[in-house]
């Protein structure tokens, strides 16, 4: 019956948003529109004290994780409600970046942050075709149409080419880190080396605000009242029903590659 009670006081509501995964569109990553709705909603339904994002990720897409921290950043500043993140054991590289939408960071003491750097990888398989006389065609139009083909010799053009993009999403990268963390981070020449931190030394690096856990910090910050609404990005219907595919199975195997690197 306390729950009718009219004039009842109930405490404020902090709006809590998942975000847990590869960064990536497709195979069950996190993506811009896939995260969306529950960003939306997040921000928009009622009136939050604050939005708390919960965020466990190895990284992957620059230009997702660019989107989604955007769509935080415009909604924050549109409702006018803070925005705190809570890191849980990874936010590396994109991880890091969705990190930086929240107006404070914190993290548990063996939290990985950091990474801030851009990587591309591949493989080479010219010499497998030689060894096994297998010619491959390739017609194109366009000098560069066949830029970096894992099945032919690697060029240094190409390469240098690969470098100097790597570089412009690299600078990108650290502008981010720079406008939303500001004079909080250290003077350290290893801070955008893609360098990692845990815990405390992220703190001391300026990476994250401090130690806390999201129950108790926003208790310790709103009062014991204070009322926690999930909201977390939807499985596909047929997952939801138990129905395994292929590419969910693919999406696993991305996932925990990409925790593996941190030793997750």
């Amino acid at each position: 019956m306390k729950n009718w009670l009219p004039f009842r006081p109930k405490g404020p509501v902090i709006s809590v948003i998942r975000l847990q995964g590869v960064i990536g569109v497709g195979r069950g990553g996190l993506d811009d529109a896939g995260t969306a709705p529950m960003i939306e909603k997040a921000f928009r339904r009622g009136k939050p004290a604050a939005v708390a994002i919960e965020i466990n990720s190895p990284g992957g897409s620059p230009v997702q994780s660019a989107l989604i921290a955007a769509r935080i950043r415009r909604l924050s500043e549109e409702k006018g409600v803070p925005v705190i993140a809570f890191i849980e054991d990874v936010a590396a590289s994109g991880g890091y970046w969705l990190a930086t939408a929240a107006d404070e960071i914190f993290a548990d003491r063996g939290s990985v942050l950091g990474s801030i750097g851009v990587i591309s990888a591949g493989f080479g398989a010219h010499e497998f075709l030689d060894r096994h006389g297998i010619e491959r065609r390739v017609h194109t139009a366009g000098k560069s149409k066949s830029l970096l083909d894992p099945f032919r010799p690697e060029k240094p053009e190409d390469v240098a080419r690969l470098e100097r993009w790597l570089e412009e999403m690299h600078d990108y990268f650290i502008e981010q880190v720079k406008a939303r963390r500001g004079a909080k981070l250290a003077e350290d020449p290893d801070l955008f080396t893609g360098e990692i931190w845990i815990g405390a030394r992220a703190v001391e690096k300026g990476l994250a605000d401090g130690i806390g856990h999201l129950v108790p910090s926003l208790k310790a910050r709103f009062g014991d009242k204070v009322r926690l609404r999930r909201y977390a990005k939807r499985r596909p219907l047929l997952s939801r029903f138990g129905a395994a595919l292929m590419g969910d199975a693919l999406a696993a195997i991305e996932e925990r590659a990409g925790f593996a690197r941190f030793g997750l």
